[in-house]
């Protein structure tokens, strides 16, 4: 996987636009900004910092966690935990672009000295052995094609006992063709199983104690409803965002909505502990 090929997920072209929200909004290019200015803008998952939240009270974590963050984008769900409980969070993004965005956001946020940003793939960035509380991921893990060697690195940086909370992308029933290249080019997806195939990677990585919610039904209203409101305010997006960006938007949340609705793509939450 590299930058220039995930850049086919039209999510992360233009990142910049959160600027263009952020003078929508009364808010300066510059100077302070609190957590909560961004929230609206800055988590490229579903359900926000609620999504965040469930996190935090599954893991329970609290000032004196280490946190990891795989694919961590803009820096939302990483600023979040940081600004919400006060723990240290490494949030790992292979993105250029969006790394150094968010990098400026969490400066401006005064979060540098909680939130770490590095640019770097999962598969290949330095990773602390048994170095962190809780490894944590917002629907990136489905752009990772070989899952045992992620795992088993997630695995190694966990500290024993220490838990991988993730919210992903699945399989339901089997992808048309048609389906298949929605999901390789607007998603980029490279590894998207069902969700007993995903148990069974955890499995025979060694993590035990392993939770799975079937999140399919309500990821597909919420995607759904999102496609509905973005074709419902064209105007409003029009003008904070011009269109070349509206395009793009509409390409991906139409494509999104389409394979929920479909049947064939869900979605999952799991929590999965490292043996003692």
């Amino acid at each position: 996987m590299t930058q220039d090929s995930i850049k086919s997920m039209k999510l992360y072209s233009q990142v910049e636009r959160i600027h263009n929200e952020l003078d929508a909004a009364g808010i300066g290019r510059e100077g302070p900004l609190d957590v909560s200015d961004l929230s609206a803008f800055d988590q490229y998952h579903y359900h926000g910092t609620a999504a965040v939240d469930e996190a935090v009270a599954r893991l329970r974590l609290g000032a004196d966690s280490k946190v990891l963050e795989i694919g961590s984008g803009i820096g939302g769900p990483a600023r979040h935990l940081a600004d919400r409980c006060g723990c240290q969070v490494t949030a790992l993004e292979l993105q250029s672009d969006l790394n150094a965005l968010a990098e400026t956001l969490t400066g401006r946020c005064g979060l540098a000295s909680r939130v770490t940003h590095v640019c770097g793939d999962a598969l290949q960035a330095p990773l602390e052995a048994e170095a962190h509380d809780a490894v944590v991921s917002w629907l990136a893990l489905y752009h990772i094609a070989d899952h045992d060697a992620l795992f088993a690195r997630i695995l190694s940086t966990l500290k024993p006992g220490a838990a991988l909370y993730v919210e992903d992308l699945c399989c339901r029933k089997a992808f048309t063709a048609a389906e298949q290249e929605l999901m390789a080019t607007k998603l980029f997806s490279n590894y998207t199983p069902s969700i007993s195939g995903y148990r069974e990677d955890l499995e025979r990585a060694g993590f035990t104690d392993i939770e799975i919610e079937d999140m399919s039904d309500d990821w597909a209203d919420f995607t759904h409803r999102r496609f509905q409101a973005f074709q419902d305010n064209l105007g409003q997006h029009l003008a904070i965002h011009g269109r070349a960006t509206v395009a793009d938007l509409k390409d991906f949340y139409g494509s999104v909505d389409r394979l929920f609705q479909s049947g064939s793509l869900g979605g999952l939450r799991l929590y999965a502990r490292k043996p003692l």
